[in-house]
């Protein structure tokens, strides 16, 4: 089957921008008469066929919204999708979602897909590989095509655009705060996604509390990795090797290998260690015994607030529009592996 060229493929091959495509396709008095022969010859060498949707795209709007979460087996990307299509459905906007499955290749491909008039904007989150090699090119054209992006959770200072976070670093820096107070004082930083923006994030939350409260840093009690089975072989050592009466672990994974180690290696929770974790989804948290306390993440909400910035921006219809951030406070849920004060 003879592959159909996009509107940027052309755009491409023939050095000139998407609109000049777009205009020339469809007889603007624009462009030139001899941009638009060549323009439509190539475009029908290519097998190009117009995209109804997009037509006429300054005018004309799909009322679609394209969603790229990185993994729809985690919870916590569920309840952002599910908070994105209650406000979208709410305001007549259809959703449409992708997986990148942590792959920039695939993130890359499904943004060339559907930035050609198949959608009005984009909800994200980054994918692990996009981070990793720091690579936000495709994100920073579209944007700059006219396209808006809002990005949550996982976001980059590097791409100007509206954002809606949740309160990594003070959620952290408050949490090992908790453990202090409990009377915790050889805490551990347990975390597999630490090429992540929020791992790095909590991080400096957790080393932070402790500098506030004059408590030596010491990096045998750290453990900051991008891979749960490095985490997994690294934490067992941690407890050999040291005293721990308190953890502090990054994602939730983190947070259950951790109870279930210090198990293992024979001691009681919370009597003689204390350990929060964040939580995508609290479901396992909450099933473990002891129950496992979390920093709660509102995924819902955040989908809201996503979905709410990018209808926004879509129908004020105002140039050089001040992009916003929007914090997701936390909340911290006690349960049996923690002390009380």
């Amino acid at each position: 089957m003879k592959i159909r060229a996009t509107l940027k493929q052309i755009a491409k091959e023939l050095d000139v921008s998407v609109s000049t495509v777009s205009k020339a396709l469809n007889d603007s008095p624009e462009i030139s008469e001899q941009t638009k022969t060549r323009i439509k010859e190539y475009a029908k060498l290519k097998n190009y066929k117009p995209n109804v949707i997009g037509l006429n795209l300054k005018n004309r709007k799909t009322k679609t919204i394209g969603v790229i979460i990185p993994n729809i087996l985690d919870s916590f990307f569920a309840k952002v999708f599910s908070g994105i299509e209650k406000v979208a459905d709410a305001k007549g906007y259809n959703v449409i979602m992708c997986i990148s499955n942590e792959s920039l290749e695939k993130e890359v491909r499904i943004i060339d897909m559907l930035s050609n008039g198949t959608i009005d904007g984009f909800i994200l989150s980054i994918s692990e590989e996009a981070q990793k090699l720091k690579e936000y090119n495709h994100l920073k054209e579209v944007i700059n095509e006219g396209t808006p992006i809002v990005m949550f959770d996982r976001i980059v200072d590097e791409v100007v655009c509206d954002k809606v976070i949740v309160d990594d670093y003070d959620s952290a820096l408050n949490a090992t705060q908790h453990l202090i107070n409990t009377g915790c004082k050889n805490i551990a930083l347990f975390s597999s996604v630490d090429n992540l923006s929020v791992g790095k994030l909590r991080a400096e939350g957790y080393l932070q509390a402790l500098k506030n409260n004059n408590i030596i840093i010491n990096p045998s009690l750290i453990i900051r990795t991008d891979s749960e089975s490095d985490l997994k072989n690294k934490i067992e050592t941690v407890f050999d090797t040291n005293k721990i009466d308190g953890i502090f672990a990054v994602v939730e994974n983190d947070s259950v290998a951790a109870l279930r180690i210090s198990q293992k290696k024979g001691y009681k929770v919370p009597e003689e260690v204390s350990i929060i974790g964040f939580a995508d989804g609290i479901l396992a948290s909450r099933r473990l015994s002891p129950s496992l306390s979390t920093l709660s993440q509102y995924g819902v909400e955040i989908g809201e607030a996503a979905a709410k910035l990018m209808i926004d921006r879509l129908e004020l219809k105002k140039e050089n529009l001040p992009y916003e951030t929007v914090i997701i406070k936390t909340e911290l849920r006690e349960r049996e592996s923690t002390r009380r004060k």
